[in-house]
């Protein structure tokens, strides 16, 4: 009755299911990973910015980058704005307006100074015209903020090119920023969320990251390609069964048929 199985159409289709699971198994344990990932990196960025400030001193010092764990941690510096050396971060769009990022050097003390983002400012009239970008408080302030690692092409998704108008950039790369600065920078960047004394007229806030789902819809993707398993071996299952159901009945007509004959021959 099952040696249809061994047909040439039925192996290939045996192959194609003992090929389809173990993929599906490694879809599944890779979407899980990910969950896994991703889930880590919601509660700890979470916690870093839950958490109160400490001294930028205590994680980042100038020349050391900053460590991935501590993405978002808030910090707190002081120091003086080096306006002479401030730039404009290209391509950073918010609440859907194209516009820039403020980048301003803040000196911390002899030889040493930390890039920060004072938030975002419209894009001019036109793409090469330059924004208009309020001024920080002179003399000494105290800044809080979230610190970041230097941007990558790699970590960001945007690439470099040659070409930018002068005190422009793509990236916030501390490193390629601090070449030609009589100082040295963190290797990393704070992104501004208190400052004291307050600016009068101050870039809008860069809005804090939204931490998503956490690997929720990985959590589902991964159940999805193992209740595939179950969907492929059960199709498989009942290919068999109605290929055996419709030999059955095949069979019985025939039989009837070879019995008549057998008896009227008798």
């Amino acid at each position: 009755m099952y040696r249809f199985l061994l047909t040439p159409r039925w192996l290939a289709l045996h192959v194609v299911v003992l090929l389809v699971i173990p993929a599906f198994v490694f879809l599944g344990r890779w979407q899980f990973g990910r969950f896994e990932e991703r889930s880590a990196n919601s509660e700890r960025v979470t916690a870093n910015i839950e958490a109160a400030p400490v001294p930028l001193e205590r994680l980042a010092a100038a020349g050391r980058p900053v460590d991935e764990d501590d993405r978002f941690r808030r910090v707190t510096v002081a120091g003086t704005y080096d306006l002479g050396h401030a730039l404009v971060v290209r391509r950073r769009p918010q609440e859907g307006r194209n516009g820039y990022y403020v980048l301003t050097p803040l000196v911390t003390g002899p030889g040493t100074a930390v890039i920060v983002n004072r938030g975002w400012v419209p894009a001019g009239a036109t793409a090469d015209a330059a924004p208009e970008v309020p001024a920080p408080p002179p003399g000494q302030v105290t800044v809080t903020g979230r610190l970041r690692p230097s941007e990558t092409e790699e970590s960001s998704g945007i690439r470099e090119r040659p070409g930018l108008p002068p005190g422009q950039v793509l990236l916030i790369n501390a490193g390629k920023i601090s070449q030609g600065l009589p100082y040295r920078l963190v290797d990393g960047y704070v992104e501004l969320t208190e400052q004291q004394p307050e600016a009068g007229a101050a870039p809008a806030p860069v809005p804090a990251p939204d931490v998503g789902s956490g690997g929720g819809l990985n959590l589902a993707y991964g159940v999805q390609w193992w209740l595939f398993i179950g969907i492929a071996v059960g199709g498989w299952i009942l290919l068999i069964r109605r290929e055996v159901a419709e030999r059955k009945a095949q069979e019985g007509p025939e039989a009837s048929v070879a019995s008549k004959a057998q008896t009227t021959a008798n």
